[in-house]
């Protein structure tokens, strides 16, 4: 089994969000043992932000590891874990809405692959970037 940021890169639609990673300095957190739950928003999800929106948090990593810690959770937790409660501590400190019902969203994404199993955790699949706040 693969760790969550090699599943990403062989999976072919997050170079954005793994590119974003490499920026914010949080690669070797996310390749350690963990686990984490992400949530990976996929490439079409980051070109749909206002132009200009990427570029800017490029240029501001510190507010980008920000919006990128508010995808990961502490602990592997799956569809049928999270949406056992109405909302979970992100590793941002905001807490992230889970919709309890069909169909299945974080905060205002709709998950569009749930459950992949990785070596250090779960990722579930965004079509949308969530923001804190």
């Amino acid at each position: 089994m693969a760790s969550i940021l090699e599943t990403a890169r062989a999976a072919g639609c997050f170079a954005t969000l793994l590119t974003a990673v490499e920026v914010a300095g949080l690669t070797a957190a996310l390749d350690s043992p963990g686990p984490f739950t992400v949530f990976a928003p996929v490439d079409d999800a980051f070109a749909a932000l206002p132009a200009g929106t990427v570029q800017t948090l490029v240029d501001n990593p510190p507010q980008l590891a920000r919006i990128l810690k508010y995808h990961v959770l502490s602990g592997a937790h799956s569809r049928a874990d999270l949406i056992g409660q109405a909302e979970w501590p992100s590793l941002e400190g905001a807490p992230v809405p889970i919709r309890r019902s069909e169909p299945f969203e974080v905060k205002n994404a709709t998950v569009v692959s749930a459950d992949v199993v990785c070596d250090n955790g779960v990722v579930h699949v965004l079509d949308r970037v969530i923001l804190p706040g």
